[in-house]
């Protein structure tokens, strides 16, 4: 065996692996959301994980990984690579063109399940399925190929973004925000008089489970996407990545505390995410101090995003626009400011980078930002016209579980259910 075989074998071993890890953060999900909406609707929240799933990577096998990653076109969009054929010799060449779909494949899925928590409770599942696969095959692909792509329009303008503060993040945050907006929000969430009703959550216990299996993942997202085992750079990363949770968590303790006197708990849940997101863009580039600054921000700014939406009517159920769309949105500038020389291309501008990587990164952000919430709007009034996309009031009231798919989350039955009584008469 060759020394360089050894090495493609173990960057295959560390990608699936840490693709593996990735696909793992369905099930935390799949829990957080469970446990924030009510319980009435957990099973919906479940299936539409799924959906994501199954969906969404068909999809991205059949055409979106070929408009992704597949040969570019004027920096716009690939054109090889649909079914996993043609020509994809550009690829990274240290990995099977298969082992890097897979880890590929794992991004798409969790792009798409940051999208059902802002539409939890009442969108309609049959309306999910068709909007999964615009975003997996369509909206998310064709964005990623700008930033990723080595001759992405945005990529040759010098946009960083490692793991996907931008490209997967704030793009999601972005389509969910058009999501919340376009389904409008819960019945009896805000009153006739402008009162703001809480929902209080089924299962904090199961949300904060949801939240640690993310965690965990995250060093798959970020430190997979070195594509290899032998990366002197995985070290940092995981520490960038374990620091900025951190201290998102801790500053949404304090500042909560200081703010409701007393610490809330979904914040800090969602707090550790929001550093887990504003990390992800520049978690091989920046030092451990501003990995912490980083991860506080992104913390704080994530509650006053939270306070400001539910100020202005806007229902997320599960904070995902507060979470990806602002802390993604936070991540990427930030490595126009703290990109250290030598680690990235171009260095950030309180390295002496000039204003030149700060700007490239506010127009990548801004791309996208439009890029995700237009088309998801434009996907949504598409499908709106084939059936509605929200649920009947009925359907809502009585929750998704029974209404849509007819077997609730939590049966009240003590014992066994005599199947004549499952029977039509």
């Amino acid at each position: 065996m060759q020394l360089s075989d050894l090495s493609n074998g173990l960057d295959t071993v560390w990608v699936v692996l840490t693709a593996a890890m990735i696909l793992l953060m369905e099930g935390g999900f799949a829990l957080l959301e469970a446990g924030f909406v009510r319980q009435k609707n957990a099973v919906s929240i479940i299936m539409k994980v799924f959906v994501d799933i199954s969906f969404g990577a068909l999809i991205y096998y059949v055409f979106g990984f070929a408009l992704m990653h597949g040969k570019d076109a004027g920096g716009l969009i690939g054109l090889t690579g649909f079914n996993m054929g043609g020509d994809l010799t550009h690829l990274p060449a240290n990995v099977s063109h298969d082992t890097f779909w897979l880890f590929q494949c794992a991004f798409v899925i969790a792009v798409i399940s940051i999208v059902s928590g802002a539409a939890a409770e009442r969108i309609h599942f049959r309306a999910y399925i068709v909007y999964t696969i615009v975003m997996t095959g369509l909206i998310y692909p064709i964005s990623g190929h700008w930033i990723w792509s080595p001759n992405g329009w945005l990529a040759k303008l010098g946009m960083i973004d490692f793991a996907g503060s931008a490209a997967i993040h704030a793009l999601g945050g972005f389509a969910a925000l058009a999501a919340a907006l376009f389904l409008g929000p819960r019945l009896g969430r805000y009153g006739a008089d402008g009162k703001v009703n809480i929902v209080p959550p089924s299962n904090l216990p199961l949300a904060s489970v949801g939240a640690f299996i993310l965690w965990f993942g995250w060093f798959g997202f970020n430190s997979g996407s070195t594509l290899s085992a032998t990366n002197p750079g995985i070290g940092h990363i995981a520490v960038t990545t374990m620091l900025a949770s951190a201290a998102g968590c801790a500053a949404c303790i304090l500042f909560t505390i200081l703010r409701y006197q007393k610490a809330d708990p979904p914040m800090v849940i969602n707090g550790a995410l929001a550093g887990l997101v504003g990390i992800t863009a520049g978690c091989a580039f920046v030092s451990d101090g501003a990995a912490i600054l980083i991860g506080a921000v992104s913390g704080i700014v994530m509650v006053l995003a939270s306070e400001w939406l539910e100020k202005r009517k806007v229902d997320d159920p599960v904070g995902a626009f507060a979470v990806h769309g602002i802390s993604g949105s936070i991540g990427t500038l930030a490595v126009g400011l703290f990109a250290l020389p030598g680690a990235a291309s171009h260095s950030g501008l309180f390295y002496g980078g000039g204003w030149h990587l700060l700007g490239v990164q506010a127009l990548g952000l801004a791309v996208v930002a439009v890029w995700g919430f237009g088309l998801t709007w434009i996907a949504l009034k598409a499908i709106n016209l084939w059936r509605p996309v929200r649920v009947s009031s009925d359907e809502e009231l009585v929750g998704l579980d029974v209404s849509i798919h007819g077997v609730p989350a939590y049966s009240r039955e003590h014992d066994f259910i005599e199947v004549d009584k499952l029977r039509a008469p």
